[in-house]
């Protein structure tokens, strides 16, 4: 019988750590798939959903791409308009999750870092779910130091977002980033000590 990878599905709010992290399991040789790299490069210059994108939300795209800003602009607070975009956006990204899956087939262990698992109802293609986590705090303090945000763009964001605390109820591992690095990594270690035994 052919053995196939732990699909292991990575997630957790904006501003919680989930990039540092998903960096933390690939620098230990875990094949990482991440959604949103994919996304920006689906949207990105030559992307083969920029035409399509530019047809729903006209005006949101230029030589270089979608212009992110402009197209959160068309669908933030617009549960029609986010529609459509995902009708778009979440076929092209499962088909590169598929190639991904199927490139490392060999592999003991492989991570699939979506920011939207539950909310986009993922958590059926994955065998186990880490939750990255860290307080209202925390979180807040990282993502309104990012170039560009706002308070109320970082609301908005949040709420289409599953709140924290129901992430952390449905996660088999919670990763806690709100200490320094080394306890973040011997957070990462245990999980992966844990599903290579």
């Amino acid at each position: 019988m052919t053995r196939r990878p732990v699909v292991l599905g990575l997630t957790g709010s904006i501003g919680m750590g989930k990039s540092t992290v998903a960096a933390m399991f690939e620098a230990r040789g875990v094949p990482v798939f991440d959604a949103d790299a994919v996304v920006h490069h689906l949207q990105g210059p030559g992307g083969r959903l920029v035409a399509a994108i530019e047809t729903r939300f006209p005006d949101t795209t230029s030589a270089k791409g979608v212009v992110r800003t402009a197209l959160a602009e068309a669908v933030l607070g617009d549960p029609a308009a986010l529609q459509k975009l995902e009708s778009l956006v979440h076929p092209a990204v499962a088909e590169e999750r598929a190639r991904f899956l199927d490139a490392h087939r060999d592999a003991p262990l492989v991570l699939l870092d979506i920011p939207l698992l539950f909310e986009t109802g993922g958590e059926g293609e994955v065998d186990k779910i880490v939750v990255v986590s860290a307080p209202r705090a925390v979180q807040r303090a990282r993502v309104l130091a990012r170039a560009g945000m706002t308070a109320g763009r970082l609301d908005a964001i949040l709420a289409r977002q599953l709140p924290d605390a129901d992430k952390r109820a449905r996660a088999d591992f919670v990763i806690d980033t709100a200490g320094p690095i080394p306890a973040t990594e011997a957070q990462v270690d245990a999980v992966i000590a844990c599903l290579s035994g």
